[in-house]
Parts: structure tokens; C-alpha cells; sequence
């Protein structure tokens, strides 16, 4: 049996859940979000405990495995909706910075020319300072896949560090080139 999805999802104060059948809406303060279920997974919510929990049709190798994979999503769901999920970028290099424009994120990274990338609904990005972005929202998936996507425009490369990088990544510094006198 799964470690991970035999645990039960318990829901904070302020959550509501609905399930249909097959499809999961959770809400919360942080906002709304659905999920269709796969037909090897059930999930039950107890009214009483205030905890939802996801069972699996049968013990053959793909239902075992959306078994965990469904009460990860569920739970990451869950957690969206009542605190929400924050992605914090650095963005690193002389003459390196970042603005918002319009619902998009304009990055001045050493190209001829800014790149903007549209901030897609349901996320909030915030910049304190020209060098820090600050991608929040509910929806997990979404927050992590914008702030990659913010990222791939220049990623920070392993000589001087120049780019745009997590906040918690740790770039591997390389020596470079050395014009040593030999023989």
C-alpha cells in the first residue's frame, strides 16, 4: 500500500470540498481550484473529521501508482487554496533587471531587445526591487511552471553567475580560462 496515499488530507479551517463522482473543486481564501480524478482512484470525504481520503480499485502497478499521485494533488491543492504557493527569482548581472508592464513580466537580460512573458490568470508576481520577482498563487503547478518559464529566458550561467536563477539555487562556479606561463 502506498505510504502516501494512504494517508488522509485533513482541511483546514476555511476550506470547502466538493466531489462528484470522479471530480474534486476545493475553495478557499486563496482561491478556487478542480481536479479530475483517474478512474483508478476514489476519493471520500468525511464530514465528521474533516479529512478526505483516496482509495485505489485494484493493486495492479498503475493504480498503485495514481494512488499517491492523486492525494499529492489533492493535498497540494488543499494547501493552495488556504496558505498558497510562493516562488522568489534573483535576477543576477550588470544591467540585469526586470519590470511589470501590463500583466507581463519584462526582463532586460543582455539581449538586444526586452522579453516580455505574460503573466497567466490566477497568479500574482510582485517585484520588490528591479532584481527580484516574487511568483505567488494556488495553484502549484502553475507558480512553479511560470517561474521556470521566467527562468529559461536566461538561465544563469556557470562563469560569472549572470541570469536569471531560484533564490534557493546555488549556481557551480567555473574557473575559466587561466594564461599560466609554461614552458
Amino acid at each position: 500500500m502506498s505510504r502516501i496515499g494512504k494517508k488522509p488530507v485533513v482541511l483546514p479551517a476555511g476550506v470547502k470540498v466538493a466531489v462528484q463522482g470522479q471530480k474534486v473543486s476545493v475553495e478557499g481564501p486563496k482561491g478556487k481550484l478542480a481536479l479530475d480524478v483517474h478512474p483508478l482512484a476514489q476519493i471520500k470525504y468525511d464530514d465528521q473529521t474533516k479529512t478526505l481520503t483516496v482509495a485505489r480499485a485494484s493493486d495492479e502497478r498503475l493504480a498503485r501508482a495514481v494512488h499517491g499521485l492523486t492525494r499529492s494533488l489533492v493535498n497540494n491543492m488543499v494547501m493552495g487554496v488556504s496558505t498558497g504557493f510562493e516562488r522568489k527569482l534573483k535576477i543576477e548581472g550588470i544591467g540585469y533587471q526586470g519590470k511589470i508592464d501590463q500583466n507581463a513580466v519584462v526582463l532586460t537580460v543582455g539581449f538586444s531587445h526586452p522579453v516580455p512573458k505574460k503573466i497567466p490568470a490566477g497568479l500574482q508576481v510582485e517585484m520588490p526591487d528591479t532584481t527580484t520577482i516574487v511568483v505567488k498563487g494556488a495553484d502549484k503547478q502553475l507558480v512553479g511552471q511560470f517561474a521556470a518559464e521566467l527562468r529559461r529566458v536566461r538561465p544563469p550561467e556557470p562563469y560569472k553567475g549572470k541570469g536569471v536563477r531560484y533564490d534557493d539555487e546555488v549556481v557551480r562556479r567555473k574557473e575559466g580560462k587561466s594564461f599560466a606561463s609554461g614552458g
